[in-house]
């Protein structure tokens, strides 16, 4: 959003609760060889992603077209949200992954460089297809967005069968079209769940700068008095985060922004099965 530019000037501010947050330390050969379970795979990586189209068949169809995937470059940012430049290339990743005493495997998406990850992705339109063509509406068009990615941790716990994510995400500046509304987003941003109390300049660190997601995903039951089986569980067990849109279209005119601060998702559970 552009009223987000401003964050280029707290570069300072910004990275260090990252680095302090990601506990990123310097570790020589003989440090490293005195930690359990730290051996394993290290993969450097840079890449971007073009797909021309995603489709989901049912009876009839919903396709994403016009899909990148990259840096936040790709979505036209000249600068990530601490003043660096940016590049349409996904880069500055850092994978570790190993296998745990336990027998866990942990995988631990960080950045080589210690500051946030810049991403960007667009989407030409996303639309529903009738089996045989004839009918199509589109749902969402012109897809365009940017932000920073601060933590990515993926555990597959063998004592409970579950894959758990600890996700610290923001997203800077996004846009599209609802075109079977005639609703155009704007600027829309979301942030850590102390943005707004901190006078939108990060002077609280890593909470005002990424919303923080704690997720379990693995195989189990339906909810409640469900008799469903075997289906996919996923249990939100908080996500945090600050969200602004700087304006909302309808005709091509805005009619306003919105700003929703302390959104709090919890205890919140979902079973995904086919019918």
């Amino acid at each position: 959003m552009k009223g987000l530019k401003k964050i280029a000037l707290v570069t300072a501010i910004a990275a260090a609760p990252f680095a302090a947050h990601a506990d990123l330390k310097a570790m020589d050969d003989s440090m490293m060889g005195n930690i359990t379970g730290q051996a394993g795979v290290t993969i450097e990586l840079e890449t971007q992603v073009s797909i021309g189209s995603f489709v989901y068949t049912d009876e009839g169809s919903f396709a994403v077209n016009g899909i990148e995937i990259g840096g936040a470059g790709i979505a036209g940012a000249a600068h990530d949200g601490i003043g660096n430049p940016v590049t349409n290339l996904l880069d500055d990743l850092y994978i570790d992954i190993d296998v745990e005493a336990d027998g866990d495997a942990f995988i631990s998406v960080h950045s080589i460089t210690g500051n946030p990850i810049d991403w960007g992705m667009t989407a030409s339109s996303m639309s529903l297809v009738a089996a045989d063509g004839s009918e199509s509406t589109t749902l969402v068009s012109n897809l365009s967005g940017h932000g920073m990615l601060g933590q990515l941790d993926i555990r597959v716990d063998t004592a409970t069968d579950q894959l758990q994510l600890d996700v610290a995400f923001n997203v800077m500046d996004m846009d599209f079209d609802v075109e079977f509304l005639g609703v155009g987003i704007r600027d829309m941003a979301i942030m850590g769940g102390t943005f707004f109390e901190n006078g939108s300049n990060f002077s609280g660190g890593f909470g005002d700068m990424f919303a923080v997601a704690d997720v379990d995903v693995y195989k189990g039951n339906g909810l409640g008095a469900s008799t469903a089986t075997d289906v996919l569980r996923v249990d939100i067990n908080d996500i945090t985060l600050d969200m602004n849109i700087g304006a909302i279209e309808i005709g091509g005119t805005s009619i306003g922004s919105v700003a929703m601060d302390n959104l709090t998702i919890s205890n919140t559970k979902l079973a995904v099965y086919g019918h």
